[in-house]
């Protein structure tokens, strides 16, 4: 009798002790959000694709956070989005209910020490993003007859056209004529990037970096009349090849790398882009809140309806990055000092360092 009595409070102090810690455990998933509103602050000016592709996200986003939060968006451009990751770094209350999403230049202001940065990468929470691939051609005006690499560095004076100094495809250009060691190339600047190609077209300018899909969307005469000669192709990440025959076979501008600070500053670049347009969480933010979070991404960047939606808003594919790979590719980046200034000459509008 005694034996069963002891038996019988030891249970039920057990059952207790798990009602206890159970419960709010499996409670609070939905109780943590439950009623709340969630801010997402955008480091960009509305309409444009960074735009539309958290528009594809906010929905599911609302679906796979337990207690269906009340999602609102703010705008908050500048500074590249500067002004955006400064708020969540420094503002923002780390409580999970105000969350960015921030371009690529996020991690590289930061990298390459760019006035007005106020936020520690390393202690941003990272989230993921829905576009981390990216590639990028060099290619020549056909009427040059530019259609091997030794003749392209043969000639002197290639006019290389881009947008402005810092642009995506400003740097690309730069990076390509760099490495496949052009002999004192021009880089002339103030395009769009249709203007790039009338430019070329008009025999105005005779190179440009260009992204694959573009070409094939905005110029397709370019590769089926073969007006542009391919040179050479960046890949983000590095072994993802293009599908289209006009660029899968190109050498990957790696493969010119002579030296390890060289191969730094690809991997450096590569980094750059493949982080996306990071989700992001203010330093500090509850753990439990930051799983609930990256499991909500992880769980929107899997569903086939959210890929289809993205696809039809920002005119792309989906590819997406989980919020443990983000972190990594962050940690990993290359941060010598003697690699920030090399990438910071080749970003900038002095002429091309010595190799």
């Amino acid at each position: 009798m005694r034996n069963r009595l002891i038996f019988v409070v030891v249970s039920a102090v057990a059952v207790a002790l798990l009602a206890a810690v159970s419960g709010p455990l499996f409670a609070q998933p939905t109780s943590y959000f439950q009623g709340k509103t969630i801010i997402l602050i955008q480091g960009r000016e509305p309409g444009g694709t960074g735009a539309m592709r958290v528009q594809a996200a906010i929905p599911f986003l609302r679906k796979y956070i337990p207690g269906e939060p009340t999602m609102v968006t703010q705008f908050m451009p500048g500074g590249g989005g500067r002004k955006a990751a400064n708020y969540i770094a420094r503002n923002a209350k780390p409580d999970g209910l105000t969350i960015g999403n921030v371009g690529s230049g996020l991690i590289a202001n930061a990298i390459l020490g760019s006035t007005g940065v106020e936020y520690d990468i390393d202690k941003l929470i990272y989230l993921g993003t829905s576009n981390s691939n990216a590639q990028y051609v060099f290619g020549s005006v056909a009427k040059l007859g530019l259609d091997s690499l030794d003749k392209l560095r043969a000639r002197p004076g290639i006019r290389v056209g881009a947008q402005t100094v810092g642009h995506d495809i400003y740097i690309n250009g730069r990076l390509f004529s760099w490495l496949l060691g052009l002999k004192e190339p021009r880089f002339v600047t103030g395009f769009s990037g249709p203007e790039l190609d009338l430019a070329m077209e008009r025999g105005e300018l005779d190179a440009r970096a260009n992204i694959p899909d573009t070409i094939l969307q905005r110029s397709p005469d370019h590769v089926e009349k073969k007006l542009i000669n391919y040179h050479a192709i960046i890949q983000i990440p590095k072994d993802d090849r293009h599908p289209h025959p006009a660029f899968n076979k190109l050498p990957e501008l790696e493969a010119f790398a002579k030296t390890d600070k060289e191969r730094k500053i690809m991997a450096m670049f590569r980094t750059f882009r493949l982080v996306g347009s990071p989700y992001i969480l203010p330093p500090g933010t509850p753990q439990e809140a930051v799983a609930i979070w990256r499991d909500a991404m992880r769980k929107t960047f899997k569903d086939p309806v959210f890929l289809r939606e993205f696809k039809k808003l920002s005119a792309d594919d989906a590819t997406p990055l989980t919020p443990e790979e983000q972190e990594k590719a962050i940690k990993d980046i290359p941060r010598d000092s003697e690699v920030i200034a090399l990438f910071n000459k080749l970003a900038g509008n002095d002429p091309l360092p010595p190799r």
